[in-house]
């Protein structure tokens, strides 16, 4: 028997972060309901975000340039570099308000288990950045996991040698907690409080 277009809707938004198959029935009966208003511009977006969506090539965010906002905002501390797991944790900082550097995105975190190797990373350009010469702070804004303890001892091992002063976040953020989740206070607390290692 052949599936609707309707179940077909419900099964692929089903498969989105954090919504099951009763959150994907809501959503669509949702944009059924309201299909001049909301599912036209969705459709719309969603065409857009498929066609000018790039990865910038300095640091690894999503942008509609090669070179995304942040990297190329010449207000921002260029000489300061955040490192994160990924773009959710740049958005998380960038929510915060409260970081003026710029970033780098690693793509992931180094892991055993999950078969993950620092060359699957985006450890080596970042390595290249600070060689440079022109960062003068890293700060290691990784999860306090032990996936992310061991991707932060990784990157000291590659960077230290280069002479920069490296810190990581502090106060305020709990063992095995992810930015993504963090309050904008506790994430300004952390970035704050941050210690040279």
């Amino acid at each position: 028997m052949a599936k609707s277009d309707i179940d077909v809707l419900i099964r692929q938004i089903a498969k989105l972060p954090a919504l099951g198959t009763r959150s994907a029935r809501r959503i669509v009966l949702f944009l059924l309901k309201n299909r001049d208003s909301h599912l036209s511009l969705l459709i719309e977006a969603m065409q857009n975000l498929k066609q000018n969506i790039k990865t910038c090539t300095v640091c690894g965010n999503y942008d509609t340039s090669d070179v995304c906002r942040i990297c190329a905002d010449e207000k921002r501390d260029s000489r300061t570099l955040c490192v994160v797991q990924d773009v959710t944790d740049l958005w998380a900082m960038e929510r915060a308000s409260f970081y003026k550097g710029k970033y780098h995105i690693l793509g992931g975190i180094l892991s055993a288990i999950e078969g993950v190797l620092p060359e699957d990373l985006n450890i080596n350009s970042l390595v290249e950045r600070v060689k440079s010469g022109a960062v003068d702070e890293v700060i290691l804004a990784l999860p306090p996991t032990v996936d992310g303890q061991i991707t932060a001892q990784y990157i000291l091992s590659k960077i230290k040698p280069l002479n920069i002063k490296i810190s990581t976040l502090a106060l305020g953020l709990p063992v095995g907690a992810e930015l993504d989740y963090m309050d904008d206070g506790t994430i300004e607390m952390a970035l704050e409080a941050r210690k040279e290692i």
